[in-house]
Order: C-alpha cells, then structure tokens, then sequence
C-alpha cells in the first residue's frame, strides 16, 4: 500500500461550497476512486493559508491526481471544481505532492 500526501489550494471565499460539493460526492466519482485502488482518503483544510492538504492510500500504480490517466468522472469533476480551486489549464488542480519524512504504524 503506498501513502500519497499532496496539497491544493482553494479560492478565498469557497470554503463553504467545497465542502457542500464533497458532502455530496458523486457515487460514481467514489466507485471510480476505490477501482482505481485509492483508499483512506482525506482532505483537511487550512483556513489561514486556504490550503487543502489530502492523504490518501493507494494499492495500484496511480492515485487520484494522476493526470496521465483520467478518466472521464474524475474530468467531470475537476472541470466542476475547476470554479473554487486553483486548476491547470486541464482543470486538475494544482496539486503539490509531499515527501513523506515519518511513519509509525
């Protein structure tokens, strides 16, 4: 199983409607996460800096910010999503992975 930690950025101001969005996640979209092999997901939100900081477990090669392979629920998404968070021209968003420094099981 490998750990992928990663920040994102929202706009000021949408903090309410991102989390109103992911209450109300697309079954697809989490049917298409857990067949990607993405597990343990979550997302924390830093109101100081706006930073969203996600971890996730990953028991295939990808994991959900994986730009190479998307499919087309997961670009629906990040093209609604594309309005409150900082996104590449392709709507994913900005996305900075994090090295991990500890781990204790």
């Amino acid at each position: 199983m490998k750990r992928f930690a990663f920040k994102m950025f929202l706009k000021p101001g949408c903090e309410d409607e991102y989390e109103r969005r992911h209450a109300a996640l697309w079954p697809a979209l989490k049917a298409q996460l857990k067949e990607a092999g993405v597990g343990n997901y979550s997302i924390f939100h830093d109101p100081d800096t706006n930073i969203l900081f996600a971890y996730q477990e990953c028991s295939k090669e990808g994991n959900s910010q994986d730009t190479d392979h998307v499919d087309p629920v997961t670009q629906q998404w990040w093209d609604m999503m594309a309005d409150i968070m900082e996104v590449n021209a392709d709507n994913s968003p900005v996305t900075i992975p994090l090295g991990e420094v500890f781990h204790l099981d």
